[in-house]
């Protein structure tokens, strides 16, 4: 089974930056759609950012330039730079692949 694993979350002021990272298990995962999802707490969860293997890119109206989706070489890595994060940034952090189950999430707190 395809697996999910995030990382690269944390605490940071705001308008601070991290780089979130996915990394997927399975051969077949390259060819698909991955991206990121957040949910806050209290919240649904929601989209952040989508990418399709040939770099077609979507992104959440909220994003308003602040954050940039890229997919590694190998296709089964997607990474999330954020940059000028706010308090509102703050929720946990989803790895998506519609081949696969969510995964624990990362992470991102915005405060000061």
């Amino acid at each position: 089974q395809v697996q999910l694993v995030e990382s690269g979350g944390g605490l940071v002021q705001p308008g601070g930056s991290l780089r979130l990272s996915c990394a997927a298990s399975g051969n077949s995962i390259g060819v698909n759609p991955m991206g990121w999802y957040r949910q806050a707490p209290g919240k649904q969860r929601e989209m952040v950012a989508t990418i399709t293997s040939g770099g077609r890119i979507n992104y959440a109206d909220f994003v308003e330039g602040r954050f940039t989706i890229s997919r590694g070489n190998a296709k089964n890595t997607v990474y999330l730079q954020l940059n000028s994060l706010k308090p509102e940034d703050t929720a946990v952090y989803y790895c998506w692949s519609p081949l696969a189950p969510w995964g624990q999430g990362t992470q991102v707190t915005v405060s000061s």
